[in-house]
């Protein structure tokens, strides 16, 4: 009798389990001849040699499949089990599978564009108004980067800016006070990564969630970096986050510039930057439009309300400013 271990590397030990540990009763039952006891991310499993060998092995290719598919179903065991290779599942435009095996792949042709910049370029702009999808292709396309060992981690930032409001004083530490403008980014994580990998993930720093302003001094080596809501950084702080790109790294940055948050008559950084860099080799931009907009059907028909209303104060105020000029002629004129 010998004894191996088996850890469950990059794998969430919840997902390969089940349900109340159905997977894990599954695999004792296919061989009922070892003494198998799993705990965390680490199976020992107990029999003859050549046994827990096929063991050690098998669960090895579950591992793998859990890996690329993030789900582990009962057909699956079996066909490992007895030494078949799985089905494969389509995999055509999926950029990864998110929590219980969710396809997660682009919607329509400009999220395509997007995943198409970001593969040629090390900086890639994704501009347009929500609900297009563009910062949630953004962090698949960094978790992507991340399993397939493209980068070491991932960092994700936004300004600390209010939408309008003064939220005052926030109370708890620092996390606390700062973890109310960043949770659309740990709502998309969760989406795509098992709970209990995220939190190993963030503990390790190998995901860094941060506002903009914790980007000064530092070089962003073997990373993908996503900045979302870059319309409302200043030029200062767009200037120091593009100058953090480091060696193997990639940048996404995301903005609308149609909903600058900024104190009134400063310049948005976002603005500034597609100014400057325009024409620049190695940087990539993608346009999403109304017609881009994956959230429910109502959010397009309010960007274009609200495109409709701004239209009309921009062309009444232009019709004042004529009639206020128009007056100033005549009275010269009089004069």
């Amino acid at each position: 009798m010998i004894e191996r271990i088996v850890i469950l590397d990059n794998v969430d030990p919840l997902t390969f389990y089940g349900v109340n540990n159905a997977n894990m009763q599954l695999i004792k039952n296919l061989y009922p001849k070892l003494r198998i006891s799993a705990r965390g991310s680490v199976i020992r499993v107990v029999g003859e040699d050549k046994e827990t060998a096929d063991f050690e092995s098998k669960i090895r290719d579950l591992c793998a499949y859990v890996e690329r598919y993030n789900s582990l179903s009962e057909d699956v065991i079996l066909d490992v089990v007895k030494g078949e290779a799985p089905k494969e599942r389509k995999r055509d435009g999926v950029i990864i599978f998110g929590l219980n095996g969710k396809p997660i792949s682009p919607r329509n042709p400009t999220q395509q564009k997007l995943v198409e910049s970001v593969s040629e370029n090390d900086l890639t702009f994704a501009l347009g108004p929500a609900g297009t999808g563009k910062t949630y292709i953004a962090i698949a396309l960094a978790v992507r980067a991340l399993k397939n060992r493209e980068a070491r981690k991932l960092i994700l930032s936004r300004p600390a800016v209010e939408a309008g409001e003064k939220l005052g004083f926030l109370p708890g530490d620092m996390k606390d006070k700062i973890d109310p403008y960043l949770q659309p980014l740990y709502d998309a994580l969760e989406d795509m990564i098992p709970a209990m990998k995220l939190k190993e993930y963030m503990e390790t720093k190998v995901i860094q969630i941060a506002p903009l302003a914790f980007m000064r001094g530092r070089t962003l080596n073997d990373a993908i970096i996503v900045l979302d809501e870059a319309q409302n950084t200043t030029t200062h702080q767009i200037k120091m986050f593009l100058t953090r790109l480091g060696m193997n790294a990639k940048m996404i940055i995301t903005g609308d510039v149609t909903q600058i948050d900024l104190p009134h008559k400063t310049q948005s950084g976002l603005v500034q930057a597609l100014r400057v860099l325009e024409g620049v080799p190695g940087v990539g931009r993608v346009e999403f439009g109304k017609k881009d907009i994956v959230r429910h059907s109502l959010v397009q028909r309010i960007v274009e309300a609200y495109e409709k209303h701004d239209a009309e104060e921009e062309a009444e105020a232009r019709k004042r400013r004529e009639e206020v000029a128009k007056a100033l002629e005549d009275i010269i004129e009089e004069d």
